[in-house]
């Protein structure tokens, strides 16, 4: 016997992208973001209607947490009781929230942990006096009811939010596409622009910011964006601002006495630490957590000696931990209409106005209704009083005394239910006076809300007065001082490295290391088998060491991170990116002030600042131009450019020598002719420049070649001072092969 099936055939793209919609719908509107006119989650929403329900309100007893917790999954929410009850202590940590609505007993977490909380069995929990501002309203017709998950009861869509909470306390949640991150601002201040906005409704963002300057964390940290930035922020909807630390001075310690939001203390510490380990923080001797109850923030940092500067070492921490952090801004709550959008700061306010004017329109509606209905009670009461004796006879000897009233004295079934639901006592009590006394009373109010509802001046004047009311009960001062800062930076690396003399020992097979000093002589060092001394730099720690190679390619390396001289170094080929083939023929230290002399062994050179040769690159960057079969030859140091010569030699044993101001100076190129030189030769490599040295006033020049050498005095040097681009005149006899020349 075959059975009809009524299947429904749908293409599986076309049910996946309808399932993943319904899905994101889902977490956008029922999870992740906030509604602007209560500015809660569902989750939030349910906890704090539960908590109602139970009785939990500000004057009542602790209860359980697990209580609330059971009644809310129970009743309203579905889903896990971790996520359920890590909502609810948010609520009530009042370093996480500016108004908190949970006032808890118990461990609540910390500001240093703030999930370190007790389970829920262990703490007790009740709602705060702010909660009022979101139920208070709730049993006067103000919002609309829904069934919950199972349609056993109702629950509120919205609590009747007499403030805007949404702003007050913020939110973060992460949806399906889009996130919301709204930061929490001042009671007083919110109130203040909602005030404003009432009563000029075509005030701009820029005027709703003289009342609210910024946003207002829990924390006491100072927020350093600019006003203008925070303007700007306000306009679009979405922006970021940042909160520093503060800190003091006291007796030659640095005291940080507030953090930023959601800022640990205990990961704050182990950040500034681990630098004090890597040795970046070489002027900070200790750090200690003096945080207790009365202080929660009191962490202390003890400079090496009075000399350090404060000021300059927390900029430094500024930039490089989280004494700064940033916060992003995002508008992004669920409207009026039910759409999630990002708001600017006058939408958002405008629309949970117009949500604030309508909560109040049906709260007096709902007074309204309540006072007609009790003046009609009272109308049959009055009929009953003045009849009173004839109303009990017929109550005694009716069986069905409801219509006999109804037609005997012209009442409606409800003033007969009235009366008929009256005690005796109570009916042989009825009193004329008392009776028209509260029709009078309820007259009144019943005219006075007609004449409100009729008046939108008169409604927005309700509206803004309860408003003041509410911030008056509510408002406290800010917490979050907004303070102008420049912004923070790290100090530099080689500011951080201690200023020690070093001296930098070049190999010819290009391996590098380094001595603490400058009384070192680099050439009694010993070297590796087949490699021997090339060049060698004067400097100090926190300075730049500069390579050149063959080719007239600059390298730069940190002059501290060198291996010691004891050993054999390191091949510069490890960390660097030199072409193929290509030597490292000298090496440069000292300031980026500092002066230089490059040239190529083709007899052309000119002089360069230090600074002008780092390159942040492993493959260097191409300072001196050499062409052909030229080489660089190694680079000399200038000590004053007015008064140092320069002294330029051959392999052939041709000297040169002249002011050290005939040189240009430039930042790259080939420069100028300082010696001449035959082309057939240099080509042939039979003649070319083997070295060039600064010559300092009334210095001395030692020349080598072979087991030979010659020492040529300031009276000797003047036979071989001539013009830059002279031939030069030839050494004596027997030096017609030089290796070296240097200064003595």
């Amino acid at each position: 016997m075959s059975e009809h099936l009524d299947i429904e055939r749908r293409g599986l793209g076309e049910f996946t992208e309808q399932a993943y919609l319904d899905y994101s719908m889902y977490v956008i509107l029922d999870r992740a973001l906030p509604h602007i006119g209560d500015g809660l989650k569902p989750v939030q929403r349910r906890i704090v209607y539960a908590m109602s329900e139970l009785g939990l309100n500000a004057a009542a007893k602790f209860k359980k947490s697990a209580r609330t917790v059971g009644d809310v999954l129970g009743k309203f929410h579905p889903h896990g009781d971790s996520a359920c009850y890590e909502a609810m202590v948010l609520m009530a940590q009042p370093f996480s929230y500016r108004y908190p609505l949970v006032e808890g007993q118990g461990n609540w977490g910390s500001i240093d942990d703030p999930k370190s909380f007790a389970a829920m069995r262990y703490t007790e929990a009740k709602l705060t006096a702010y909660a009022e501002v979101l139920l208070s309203e709730l049993d006067q017709g103000t919002s609309d009811w829904t069934p919950n998950f199972d349609a056993t009861m109702e629950e509120p869509v919205l609590l009747p939010a007499r403030l805007p909470n949404v702003l007050l306390n913020g939110t973060t949640g992460i949806a399906v596409g889009m996130a919301t991150d709204i930061p929490p601002h001042n009671l007083r201040e919110v109130a203040g622009a909602c005030i404003h906005l009432l009563d000029q409704p075509k005030a701009t963002v820029g005027d709703l910011c003289k009342y609210i300057r910024g946003p207002d964390f829990p924390t006491g940290a100072e927020i350093i964006t600019a006003p203008e930035d925070i303007q700007q922020a306000y306009e679009s909807g979405h922006g970021s601002v940042k909160m520093r630390a503060c800190f003091e001075v006291e007796k030659g310690a640095i005291v940080i006495t507030a953090l930023p939001f959601q800022t640990s203390g205990s990961k704050l510490i182990e950040q500034i630490a681990q630098q004090m380990q890597a040795k970046k923080l070489p002027m900070l001797d200790d750090i200690r957590d003096e945080s207790d109850h009365e202080t929660p923030t009191r962490i202390v940092l003890i400079p090496k000696s009075s000399r350090v500067d404060a000021e300059q070492l927390m900029q430094h921490l500024f930039a490089t931990t989280d004494l700064q952090r940033s916060y992003r801004i995002n508008f992004n709550v669920i409207g009026n209409d039910g759409l999630p959008a990002v708001k600017d700061l006058r939408t958002l306010l405008k629309e949970w106005l117009e949500f604030r004017t309508d909560t109040v329109r049906r709260r007096l509606r709902f007074r309204l209704d309540k006072i007609v209905d009790r003046l009609h009670l009272l109308e049959g009461y009055l009929i009953a009083f003045l009849n009173i004796d004839e109303v009990i006879k017929i109550i005694r000897t009716q069986d069905q005394p409801k219509p006999v009233l109804m037609q005997r004295f012209g009442l409606t079934g409800t003033q007969a239910d009235a009366i008929l639901d009256l005690r005796l006592r109570h009916l042989a009590r009825l009193e004329e006076v008392r009776i028209r006394t509260e029709q009078e009373e309820l007259s009144a109010a019943g005219k006075r809300i007609e004449l409100t509802l009729k008046s939108n001046r008169r409604l927005k004047t309700l509206v803004r007065d309860e408003i003041k009311a509410d911030a008056e009960k509510f408002g406290n001062e800010r917490c979050s001082p907004l303070v102008r800062r420049d912004a923070a930076h790290a100090i530099a690396e080689a500011d951080l490295i201690p200023s020690e003399p070093i001296t930098i020992i070049l190999s010819q097979k290009g391996w590098v290391r380094a001595a603490k000093s400058h009384d070192i002589d680099p050439r009694e060092l010993a070297f590796r088998s087949g490699d021997a001394f090339q060049a060698a730099a004067y400097g100090r720690t926190n300075q730049t060491a500069v390579f050149i190679d063959a080719g007239g390619r600059c390298y730069s390396l940190p002059a501290h991170s060198f291996p010691s001289a004891r050993s054999m170094g390191e091949p510069l080929g490890g960390r660097l990116s030199s072409p193929d083939g290509t030597s490292f023929v000298g090496v440069v230290g000292g300031g980026a002030n500092d002066q230089v002399l490059l040239a190529s062994d083709s007899g052309y050179g000119f002089i360069a600042s230090v600074g002008d040769l780092y390159s942040k690159n492993k493959a260097g960057k191409a300072v001196l131009s050499v062409r052909g079969v030229a080489q660089a030859v190694v680079p000399a140091v200038i000590n004053d450019i007015e008064t140092d010569e320069i002294a330029c030699i051959t392999n052939a044993g041709y000297l040169l020598i002249f002011a050290a101001g005939e040189l240009p100076k430039l930042a790259r190129g080939k420069g100028l002719k300082m010696m001449q030189i035959p082309a057939v030769k240099l080509d042939q490599r039979d003649e070319f420049m083997k070295c060039v040295i600064v010559v300092p006033p009334r210095g001395a020049i030692k020349i080598t070649a072979g087991s030979r050498h010659i020492t040529l005095k300031q009276k000797d040097l003047e036979h071989y001072r001539a013009e830059r681009a002279r031939r030069g005149l030839k050494l004596p006899r027997g030096f017609h092969r030089v290796e070296a020349m240097e200064v003595v």
